[in-house]
């Protein structure tokens, strides 16, 4: 019988299992939707179902960039345990998905799932063979891409691929004349976490934010009438200073800003430069993880058993 997309969409539900080996073990029982789960189980490819809910927020961050630095990617992996995280298999597989993510301009997380991968059907095809052969959930988080014409781009990686941070600089220079400068500029985001290049990009919802909460807490510091005012304005002068990337003393330098190593680099090879973009990613940030307690999991497994 004639195999639906509705039905192997269906199965690839219910089971986690690939779109191709869907179809082909739906097409091996003729339709019979029952004995087409059960003979998925019998190849181990319905694994990952099973595995789907559990928390994976370990994983690796991972930049990449083209030859000439006019592109860059990057792009957050998860796995359950940082175990799975240092795998050769799994690092391997991310450097490969981290080529997708520099070479196709894709939409979104769906549509790099949706991707054709080196003979395993999709990128979800292919992560879904990796999470029933490794026996851990995984999953494609998040990537972004950057090729903004008359862009150059450098990055950094920390701790093996536990954050990751791409930056965009609008310059005539090649990437290579600016890659010291560029991979510095990179560990101070890195390092220090700014939400915004510079205060003109500032969101004033954020500014609004901060400024009430810092008027409340002035007022219960016993301080009133313009007093108050005076005091909010200057902390949050100071505030703006420290999360606006460009505004921040410069880590190697605590003598000039961000601003400032910047603009000594540009002088020095006679060319304009600023910086237009950032990412940073850091590898399972914003993932409720979910606390074990050992004993208890023992307990459960013997119980199990």
């Amino acid at each position: 019988m004639a195999i639906t997309a509705q039905q192997v969409k269906e199965l690839r539900e219910m089971t986690g299992a690939g779109m191709m080996d869907c179809k082909n073990v739906l097409v091996e029982t003729d339709g019979n939707m029952e004995r087409a789960v059960e003979l998925l189980r019998e190849k181990g490819l319905a694994k990952a179902a099973k595995k789907a809910g559990r928390v994976a927020a370990q994983g690796i961050v991972k930049v990449n960039f083209a030859g000439d630095g006019r592109s860059a990617s990057v792009i957050e992996v998860n796995s359950e345990t940082d175990f799975v995280a240092k795998n050769e298999e799994f690092i391997e597989f991310v450097g490969k998905l981290a080529d997708i993510a520099l070479e196709k301009e894709l939409a979104g997380v769906e549509a790099f799932l949706g991707h054709p991968y080196e003979g395993e059907g999709t990128v979800q095809d292919a992560l879904n063979n990796r999470i029933a052969r490794i026996g851990e959930n995984m999953n494609v988080r998040r990537f972004v891409r950057f090729a903004e014409p008359g862009c150059a781009y450098a990055g950094y990686t920390h701790g093996g691929g536990t954050i990751g941070v791409v930056v965009g600089f609008k310059t005539d220079a090649a990437a290579e004349e600016i890659a010291v400068m560029g991979k510095d500029v990179a560990m101070q985001i890195a390092s220090m976490n700014p939400k915004f290049i510079a205060e003109a990009d500032v969101d004033p919802d954020y500014v609004e934010n901060e400024k009430k909460i810092m008027t409340q807490l002035v007022i219960n510091e016993g301080k009133t009438g313009d007093m108050v005012e005076k005091i909010v304005n200057g902390k949050l002068k100071k505030e703006i200073k420290e999360v606006c990337l460009l505004e921040q003393k410069f880590v190697k330098d605590n003598e000039m800003t961000v601003k400032q190593y910047v603009e000594k680099t540009a002088k020095e090879i006679g060319k304009p430069i600023q910086v237009v973009s950032m990412v940073r990613y850091e590898v399972g940030e914003g993932i409720e993880k979910k606390e074990e307690n050992f004993a208890e999991e023992v307990a459960k497994q013997m119980a199990g058993n």
